[in-house]
């Protein structure tokens, strides 16, 4: 099978790219390099020993996107795509919402003139909003309390009012908190400018990139009142874009949304300590104010994946540090390194 991958270069994408790969499909990768590197795809390659075809396109790019679908071969396409920071989303909502938005409907309409029918879209969990109850199955109402969020939660509807009108078959797939880095130390998370998100911010600091880590809130209702999320090792969520993509093609239309996730919250405080074991250095951190559009606990049920997907995660908190350590280690500047 033969696939495209809109934002094959990120930190997600480029780790699906060496499990698509591994397991003997064929890739193109499209991504315009604003939150990423070339160099990622390059150590795809090498991990791998295949090749990939790339092409530097921004979805916005209309003709630029329907010339790399307009030869054909595409099978099915995989969309990570996008901005993804929760507080950035809230400084810059227009941004967000021509990006993401405006990307998807650039790409969806090229699919719908050159195919192919077949989408798996990197959705959230930030589209189940502050959630009534944990874990959280697929079933609960879906709301946003931020504008990436809410990004994602227009994007599914799209493309299930897509689905409706017949011969799409579309994979909503719902991530918690992709963390970790592939085992190799050779690709992981490498944000630009400061990262956005704990486990990149946690490496930084341990590595002496920066200062000390500022935990938003100590006064949420949980266990150490720090926010708890499900971190979700990223070779795992990879591999669950992996076990999609085949019910995707084997599927004569419809939509199927499932969560990607572990199961298990893990508090701030929790992953502090769990990055500190695996690196063996001490973390600063400061508490600080909550941030806008935060909520206290996220974790999945993913009773849903496990049956419609033949999909479970197996990797637990300290293999997801000693991976990122290991990459931020090995990568102390990030892909700049070399």
């Amino acid at each position: 099978m033969r696939y495209l991958i809109t934002g094959g270069a990120g930190f997600i994408g480029s780790h699906t790219c060496v499990e698509l790969l591994a397991a003997g499909h064929d890739i193109v990768v499209v991504d315009n390099l604003a939150n990423s590197r070339r160099e990622s795809l390059h150590r795809v390659e090498t991990l791998t020993d295949r090749n990939l075809d790339f092409h530097q396109v921004d979805l916005l790019d209309t003709q630029a996107l329907a010339a790399v679908l307009a030869p054909g071969g595409i099978d099915a396409v995989v969309h990570f795509a996008g901005l993804k920071a929760v507080g950035e989303s809230v400084q810059v909502p227009l941004r967000y919402y021509q990006n993401n938005i405006a990307g998807t409907l650039s790409l969806v309409e090229a699919m719908q003139q050159h195919g192919p029918r077949r989408l798996v879209f990197s959705s959230s969990a930030t589209v189940y909003g502050d959630p009534h109850a944990v874990p959280i199955t697929e079933d609960f109402p879906l709301t946003a309390t931020n504008p990436y969020g809410r990004t994602k939660l227009f994007i599914e509807e799209i493309l299930r009012d897509l689905a409706a009108g017949g011969d799409w078959s579309i994979s909503l797939l719902r991530y918690f908190n992709p963390v970790g880095a592939h085992p190799s130390g050779r690709i992981g998370e490498d944000p630009r400018g400061i990262p956005n998100n704990l486990m990149p911010f946690l490496s930084q600091v341990a590595i002496g990139r920066l200062e000390r880590l500022e935990v938003f809130g100590d006064d949420y209702d949980t266990p150490d009142g720090t926010g708890v999320r499900d971190y979700i090792h990223v070779t795992d969520l990879a591999l669950g874009h992996v076990a999609a993509i085949e019910p995707v093609g084997d599927r004569s239309g419809g939509v199927i949304t499932c969560n990607l996730g572990t199961g298990r919250g893990y508090s701030v405080l929790e992953m502090i300590e769990a990055f500190s074991r695996a690196s063996g250095r001490k973390v600063p951190y400061e508490i600080g104010g909550r941030r806008e559009g935060d909520i206290a606990a996220c974790y999945a049920d993913v009773t849903r994946a496990r049956t419609e997907l033949g999909w479970t995660a197996t990797r637990g908190i300290d293999e997801m540090c000693a991976d990122a350590w290991r990459w931020q280690s090995q990568n102390p500047d990030g892909f700049t390194s070399d």
